[in-house]
């Protein structure tokens, strides 16, 4: 369980970093300035890690991380002013940005176990991606229009 930790506290802190520097850059916010939110959100990761290997309910780290975050941010938790404030100096696309790099490598070095799922996956993959695109482009459309900016 100590391995473990140490492994996503690292694997953690070089997320954070990465994303504190995504921050500056697209959105120019400085570092020291979303250091304190960044230091929240990777707490409460580990806190949602750490509930997954611990509680015996079989629910993904996912969705603890979602309690406990749901938890140290409604208005009745002491601090969750500061909680909100911290976290709202970061951005949420800087964080996807080192994540989906992420899975881009570990999808990288597992090509073979991606090809034997053969060229289905492919098609549907595309048009996940195709759906979603379009998707999003409806609804901003929709939405840029109803607030006359378009």
């Amino acid at each position: 369980m100590l391995n473990n930790i140490q492994e996503w506290t690292i694997l953690l802190v070089i997320f954070g970093i990465s994303a504190l520097f995504g921050n500056w850059l697209g959105y120019g916010i400085m570092p020291l300035q979303a250091v304190p939110g960044m230091i929240i959100l990777i707490l409460v990761c580990l806190a949602g890690f750490i509930a997954a290997e611990v509680i015996p309910l079989r629910f993904p780290s996912v969705a603890y991380i979602a309690i406990i975050g749901i938890l140290v941010s409604t208005p009745w938790t002491p601090g969750s002013a500061y909680v909100a404030e911290w976290t709202g100096q970061v951005e949420l696309l800087a964080l996807t940005t080192p994540i989906l790099a992420y899975a881009g490598i570990a999808i990288g070095r597992s090509w073979a176990d991606f090809a034997k799922l053969g060229w289905r996956t492919l098609v549907v993959a595309s048009l996940v991606l195709l759906g979603t695109f379009i998707g999003s482009a409806l609804i901003a459309e929709v939405v840029l229009r109803i607030q006359g900016i378009i």
